[in-house]
């Protein structure tokens, strides 16, 4: 079963909960692991689903893992889904508000391809924007889909927030977004999804390339 799938049929049946609960805090668990042998990246990002998201005491939740695994919460990104903002603006806003007191960072996913007001991002409190992979596909072939990236690009500067782009599969789609100024990169150009033993071993690989690069660098 896909994920496209997978995941509203969760939601419909309730079971969404328990397993977005067990998600968030086994991710949480194994940054912790990562950081005790010192290969945690900077932050982990998590989804949270709407029917999630809508649970009154999530923030306090998340708060409590994060105490437990005595990381501190800049650690932590959560990606929402436009339809968080859709369903109940003002209830969505206040538990962002929560989150980003809190230090916890907080990202919009597949952002462009819902029906949300562009106003949403200005009052909300978030640091990113998510770019989705299907204005990525034909970057820098498809001027329809070149022209959105780019815009998505100034809206968030002009908001002071990042943007990642996911889907990223070669190089001239890498180089249109460095050109396009794009914070953030993702996709099977650097890695496919890792289980946890894997990518502990990308992550020190990946570590080594970084200092051996460095050395030559300081070398010249």
């Amino acid at each position: 079963m896909a994920q496209a799938e997978f995941i509203p049929i969760a939601e419909s049946n309730g079971l969404i909960l328990p397993i977005g609960e067990w998600v968030l805090q086994e991710a949480i668990q194994q940054l912790a692991r990562c950081q005790q042998q010192g290969i945690a990246p900077a932050q982990l990002a998590v989804n949270l689903s709407a029917v999630q998201f809508r649970q009154q005491d999530l923030a306090e939740r998340v708060l409590a893992h994060l105490e437990r695994s005595g990381l501190a919460p800049t650690r932590l990104e959560l990606e929402l889904t436009e339809s968080v903002l859709i369903e109940d603006p003002d209830a969505a806003i206040a538990a962002m508000d929560r989150f980003s007191t809190a230090g916890i960072q907080l990202s919009i996913d597949d952002f462009g391809t819902g029906y949300s007001s562009l106003s949403y991002p200005m009052r909300l409190r978030v640091h990113k924007l998510k770019i989705d992979s299907s204005f990525v596909r034909d970057l820098g072939v498809n001027e329809y889909d070149t022209s959105i990236v780019q815009a998505i690009v100034n809206l968030a500067k002009g908001m002071g927030m990042q943007t990642i782009a996911e889907g990223v599969e070669n190089r001239r789609q890498r180089e249109t977004l460095r050109e396009m100024g794009c914070d953030q990169l993702q996709g099977f150009l650097y890695a496919k999804p890792l289980a946890a033993d894997a990518f502990a071993a990308f992550a020190r690989q990946s570590a080594l390339s970084a200092g051996a690069a460095s050395a030559g660098g300081r070398g010249r």
